[in-house]
């Protein structure tokens, strides 16, 4: 009985933690291909900027791409200057959010709790599906979600701290460091959500004087030298910046209909029951009898409630909810859960049940990420070329009437591809997709959109022309361009596939006129 116990009360070496939780969240983000469009779109992006040499302007398909400020594909840049185009390291700076969010609250609560509340919150929410493939997914909501639990937990430490006349000063510039990484990693939620989550705490538990600590100026003086000189640098470079990424991208985006994924008020509440399991079944279990009084809330408990419950009400509001905006409030629902396993009941019973969901809820999660290797079939991992043909330095790619995300990463492609489409209605379009993407990237630099962005009835200029062409669309295109009867099919699957074009040796302007009758190419279906 003594050993279980002495396992509660164990504290690991700050190192060898760390090192666990890094080591379990990458354990199995190199294992499926990237999911299309927002894996591909954002590892692309990240392999873009590695090589271009263009570390300040973020890039889709070579046009400035300011959905989102550029921290993640610094750090997936980063990753892939070592590895090369790689899952894993299109994913690593989601791993990274996860690592940051489950450190922190395990050293928050170590301090400020109790070592078994503090190693059980840690579990609980590492081993929660929901949070294991957010970690697992290369887009930005993981690595934003770390910058704000973390900001929150340092911040509400340096105020606990200063009350108890210990140093508070490291915890609160950390605090600063990471709202400025959160400002990088997907604009203005990094600040306004924790200093939402800080403020109406220190109300709720009657702080105010603490609210002092927002004015800190060695903070703002983090804030500024960290997050202040890339968004300068863009404003300065591309003086509608501010208007697309903050009026537009922020405001405009929160306030408004015709956004994909649009869903009613309560769509996060069985999204976090659900996507939680088995974790989330305690909330429906009796406390334990102990004999001792429920107590009241505590500082900490008030925090993660009102953490909770600011994250899911701000994403609540507008239409538009994905399913990832509400990662942030995963890690205090994992304190929560935490506390209803411990409340009431003895340790030495419970240790071998919770090892026993633990494990059990980390086979959930490997589980899931299986499956969804085995059911996702993104385009560019199935369009491979096949062996002998690769893209030429002088050769063309030139995407129809689509944009696949993820083939540049898997292509490993070094420039821009041409994309063809109805160019002038695409930027009357109102609607959330592909088009409005890039066709709003394009206005930043109309020259270069213009050698990019190729109309329809470009189509004939581009192609004729003595230089190979790797034409990639749907695999029913050659119903609505049967020009292509005169390219060689050399790869196909379910959705998509890809020809070779040879173009015209003596540029002639009508070598599309006339399409001969269909051929059995060499088909490379892999």
């Amino acid at each position: 009985m003594k050993r279980l116990a002495s396992a509660w009360r164990t504290v690991p070496r700050p190192l060898w933690l760390i090192a666990t939780l890094f080591a379990w969240l990458l354990a199995t983000a190199w294992l499926r291909p990237l999911m299309a469009p927002d894996e591909g779109r954002y590892g692309g992006v990240a392999l873009a900027m590695l090589h271009s040499g263009d570390w300040l302007v973020p890039r889709l398909d070579g046009l400035p791409f300011f959905h989102k400020p550029p921290l993640f594909y610094w750090i997936g840049a980063a990753a892939m200057a070592v590895t090369g185009p790689v899952e894993w390291a299109a994913r690593l700076p989601s791993v990274l959010g996860g690592g940051a969010a489950a450190t922190s609250l395990f050293f928050f609560l170590r301090r400020w709790t109790t070592v078994p509340q503090a190693l059980l919150s840690t579990v609980v929410l590492v081993t929660t599906p929901f949070f294991f493939l957010g970690a697992q997914f290369a887009n930005l909501d993981m690595l934003v979600a770390g910058c704000i639990s973390a900001t929150v937990l340092l911040a509400a430490g340096a105020a606990m701290a200063k009350e108890r006349g210990e140093p508070w000063q490291a915890l609160l510039a950390g605090a600063y460091l990471f709202a400025a990484a959160g400002l990088l990693a997907k604009g203005l939620i990094g600040l306004v959500l924790p200093a939402m989550v800080i403020a109406i705490w220190c109300a709720a538990t009657r702080r105010l004087a603490t609210l002092r600590l927002a004015l800190w100026l060695p903070g703002w003086a983090i804030v500024l030298a960290v997050a202040g000189p890339w968004f300068i640098a863009m404003q300065m470079k591309y003086p509608e910046f501010f208007d697309y990424f903050v009026i537009t991208q922020h405001f405009r985006r929160f306030a408004s209909s015709g956004f994909n994924n649009e869903h009613g008020f309560w769509f996060y509440l069985p999204v976090l029951a659900g996507f939680t399991l088995p974790w989330f079944a305690w909330v429906f279990v009796p406390r334990g009898k102990d004999g001792t009084a429920r107590p009241r809330l505590s500082d900490v408990d008030w925090l993660m409630w009102i953490w909770l419950a600011v994250i899911v009400v701000f994403f609540s509001l507008p239409r538009s909810k994905l399913v990832g905006y509400v990662l942030p409030a995963l890690p205090p629902l994992a304190y929560l859960i935490a506390q209803r396993v411990l409340a009431g009941r003895v340790l030495e019973t419970l240790l071998p049940k919770v090892r026993a969901m633990a494990l059990g809820a980390a086979a959930v999660c490997i589980a899931c990420v299986v499956a969804i290797s085995i059911l996702s079939s993104p385009p560019g991992t199935r369009l491979r070329l096949p062996a002998g043909q690769v893209v030429a330095l002088g050769d063309q790619v030139l995407m129809l009437d689509s944009y696949y995300y993820d083939i540049p990463f898997y292509w490993n492609l070094r420039g821009p591809v041409l994309v063809s489409d109805d160019w002038k209605a695409a930027a009357l379009d109102t609607r959330d997709n592909w088009r409005k993407e890039i066709s709003d990237a394009g206005r930043f630099e109309p020259e270069r959109a213009a050698r990019t962005l190729i109309d329809h009835t470009q189509l004939a200029a581009t192609l004729c022309v003595p230089r190979t062409t790797w034409l990639v669309a749907s695999n029913t295109a050659q119903l609505t361009h049967p020009w292509l009867f005169r390219a060689q099919l050399v790869a196909v699957n379910d959705g998509a596939a890809v020809w070779r074009f040879e173009g015209s040796a003596t540029s002639d302007p009508h070598c599309l006129d006339a399409a001969p009758a269909p051929t059995s190419g060499t088909n490379g279906d892999e």
